[in-house]
C-alpha cells in the first residue's frame, strides 16, 4: 500500500468511528457515504492482497493461483477481490498469482482492462484474440510446479470454477500443466476466512450498527403491545435498513415465545408467522446486515414488560444466563487446528454435564453470512458435520457463536423456552472475544 494511499485509509477508519450530528443523539455510528466506502473498500483490498495471498499460498504451498469468470457467474473468491467500483467481473475475467518467492507474489489479469490497482494486465486482445491461449502462456514462462484452481466437493464458496472455464483452460493448457493442477480449495476458503487487523479495526463498528438497529427495533419506538405483529417489525428492519443505505443478506425475523403457548410455538424450527405482539412475550429477533463487504448474524432476546413490571421474570433472566454460559463452554473449546466436529462434540459433552440442554450450530462469518471454514454442527446435525465440519480452526477468523439452550420455566408452569443466541466473535489463535459485547440481560419494552 503506498504512503498516500495509507493516509487516505487512516483518516476513513477515523470517521467510521465518529459519530455524525444526526446520529449522535441515538448513540448509531457513522455510516459513510458510498463514495468513502469505495476507498475503504479498496483500501482493505490492497492489503489483503499484499498481505494474506502470499501466507496461505505458501501455507499450501501452491505457487501459481488461477481464478477465473465470466461476467454474471462470478466465483465467490473473485467478487471479493473486485475494486469496489466493479459491481461484477467484466466479461471474462482471469486473475493469476504466481509466487516469485523472495521477489513477491505477481498478480496479473488476463483480461481486457487493469482491474483497479492491484491486477495489470496481462493480454492484448489485439494481438492475440484467444484468450485462454494467452494464459497458457504465461503459465508456461512461468512453469508453476502447483496450479490452484478453486475446484472443491465440500465448500461451495471454494467452488467457483465452472465446468466450461475448466474445460477451455485445461484444453490450452500443455500437458505437463494439465498435470500439475490441483484443487485450491484451502486456499480459497482460507482466504476467505481470514480476517486482517484491518478488518479487525472496523468490524465492531459494523457490529454496534447493526445492534443499534435490532435495539431500536425491539422497543417502544416501534412496538405496541396488543397491535403490532411480528411481521411488521421484520419489514421495519428492513425499511429502516435501506434508510442507512445498507443491504441485509437474509430476511430479518422476529418470533414470539409467551406462557401456556403449545410445543410447536417454541419449535424455532416450525414458528407460526405474524403474531401479535402481547406483554409478557419474550421476543427473538435474527438479523444481520452487510457494510464495507462484512457481513453481521445477530440474534437477540427482548421481553415485553407487563402492568406493574420494571424488569424481566427472573426466571428469563437466569435462562439468559444459562444461554451466556452455553457460549462459554462453546467458545472455550476453541483451539487451532481442531476440527469443527471436534469443538462440537466436546462443547456438548460438557453442556450434557453441566445439565444444559444444548443445540450448537456456529458458522465462520466475514464476506458472507454463513462463510467458508469450520461448521460447527448444524440445528438438525448434532452429531457432526462431514466434510465442512473436519476443515480446522485457524487464527485471525471470525464466527458466528449461534447456539440454543433449552431451559424449563417454573413461574410458567415448567415450560420449555429456547433462549436462541448468536454473537460475532473473532479467534485470534489464543482467545475468543466477541466484536461487539454480546447481549447479558434482556431488552425491556418499554425502555426503564
Amino acid at each position: 500500500m503506498t504512503r498516500l494511499t495509507r493516509s487516505i485509509f487512516v483518516v476513513l477508519v477515523a470517521l467510521l468511528f465518529w459519530p455524525s450530528p444526526v446520529s449522535a443523539q441515538d448513540g448509531m455510528p457513522v455510516v459513510l457515504s458510498m463514495r468513502d466506502r469505495a476507498k475503504v473498500i479498496d483500501g482493505l483490498l490492497d492489503y489483503r492482497l499484499e498481505t494474506v495471498v502470499p501466507d496461505l499460498m505458501r501455507r499450501e504451498g501452491i505457487d501459481m493461483w488461477i481464478i477465473a469468470a465470466r461476467e454474471y457467474n462470478e466465483d465467490p473468491v473473485i467478487r471479493t477481490m473486485l475494486p469496489a467500483t466493479w459491481i461484477a467481473a467484466r466479461r471474462r475475467t482471469v486473475l493469476v498469482f504466481f509466487d516469485r518467492g523472495d521477489e513477491g507474489v505477481e498478480r496479473l489479469a488476463v483480461a481486457r482492462y487493469d482491474i483497479g490497482r492491484s491486477f495489470g494486465s496481462a493480454w492484448n486482445p489485439e494481438e492475440n484474440p484467444d484468450q485462454w491461449a494467452r494464459l497458457a502462456e504465461i503459465v508456461a514462462e512461468r512453469n508453476p510446479q502447483r496450479i490452484g484452481l478453486n475446484i472443491s466437493e465440500t465448500f461451495a464458496l471454494g467452488d467457483g470454477l465452472t465446468a466450461s472455464e475448466r474445460d477451455g483452460m485445461m484444453e490450452a493448457f500443455a500437458p505437463q500443466y494439465r498435470d500439475r493442477v490441483v484443487s485450491a480449495e484451502r486456499l480459497a476458503v482460507g482466504w476467505l476466512e481470514t480476517r486482517t487487523d484491518r478488518e479487525m479495526e472496523m468490524y465492531p463498528m459494523i457490529v454496534k450498527i447493526a445492534r443499534n438497529i435490532i435495539e431500536e427495533g425491539l422497543s417502544e419506538q416501534v412496538i405496541q403491545p396488543g397491535v403490532t405483529r411480528t411481521e411488521d417489525v421484520e419489514w421495519w428492519f428492513r425499511d429502516r435498513i435501506r434508510d442507512l443505505n445498507l443491504v441485509t443478506w437474509f430476511h430479518p425475523s422476529v418470533d414470539i415465545q409467551r406462557e401456556e403457548a403449545t410445543e410447536r410455538d417454541n419449535d424455532f424450527s416450525a414458528r407460526e408467522e405474524g403474531g401479535v405482539i402481547h406483554m409478557g412475550d419474550l421476543l427473538h429477533v435474527d438479523f444481520g446486515i452487510t457494510y464495507l463487504r462484512l457481513n453481521t448474524d445477530t440474534q437477540m432476546h427482548a421481553y415485553v414488560l407487563r402492568h406493574g413490571e420494571t424488569e424481566a421474570p427472573s426466571d428469563l433472566v437466569n435462562a439468559l444466563a444459562v444461554g451466556n454460559r452455553l457460549q462459554d463452554i462453546l467458545t472455550g473449546q476453541f483451539e487451532s487446528g481442531r476440527s469443527g466436529n471436534d469443538i462440537l462434540k466436546s462443547a456438548l459433552d460438557q453442556a450434557a454435564a453441566e445439565g444444559i440442554e444444548a443445540t450448537i450450530y456456529t458458522h465462520p462469518i466475514g464476506f458472507h453470512g454463513h462463510a467458508a471454514g469450520p461448521t460447527i454442527g448444524l440445528w438438525d446435525q448434532q452429531g457432526g458435520v462431514p466434510g465442512r465440519g473436519d476443515y480446522p480452526l485457524y487464527p485471525m477468523t471470525a464466527h458466528s457463536i449461534e447456539l440454543n439452550a433449552a431451559v424449563a420455566i417454573a413461574a410458567w408452569n415448567g415450560q420449555t423456552v429456547r433462549i436462541m443466541l448468536e454473537e460475532d466473535a473473532i479467534f485470534d489463535g489464543e482467545t475468543t472475544t466477541y466484536i461487539d459485547p454480546r447481549q447479558e440481560e434482556l431488552l425491556l419494552i418499554p425502555r426503564q
